[in-house]
């Protein structure tokens, strides 16, 4: 059975899988798949989950807050800010969702700050305003 190589790269660590015989991710343009021999190939996966197959043993399952990917002889390159690996589905979904919700809180938190800074700023240059030139 052909195979490639899938090299996973985050923000912290990498790692290199061998055997790999089929992978499946999804792009804007939807879900695709990709196996040994496959044209050389880039594109951006969105934010969610990926699979691939390591000969006949089952699916693993990667959690991508969004990746590049980039496939050329036989080696698949996966660039992404952190990704979760796990062979259970429901285990990894449920990681990437808490994941997301967890990401999505701390923008809310990081726009509030910013909200009230600028808030600020306006008070500031109103009361200068007010009080005139020096």
């Amino acid at each position: 059975m052909n195979s490639f190589t899938l090299d996973l790269n985050d923000a912290t660590r990498a790692e290199s899988i061998q055997g790999v015989t089929s992978f499946v991710g999804e792009d804007a343009s939807g879900s695709f798949g990709i196996m040994a021999g496959h044209a050389r190939t880039m594109t951006s996966l969105v934010i969610g989950l990926a699979r691939f197959r390591v000969g006949d043993n089952d699916w693993q399952y990667l959690a991508l807050p969004g990746a590049v990917l980039y496939f050329c002889e036989d080696v698949l390159t996966l660039s992404t800010r952190r990704y979760l690996l796990d062979d259970d589905y429901l285990r990894i979904s449920q990681a990437l969702q808490e994941q997301l919700l967890a990401e999505e809180q701390a923008l809310q938190s990081m726009k509030d700050s910013l909200r009230k800074m600028e808030e600020e700023i306006l008070k500031r240059l109103w009361t200068m305003g007010r009080e005139g030139p020096l």
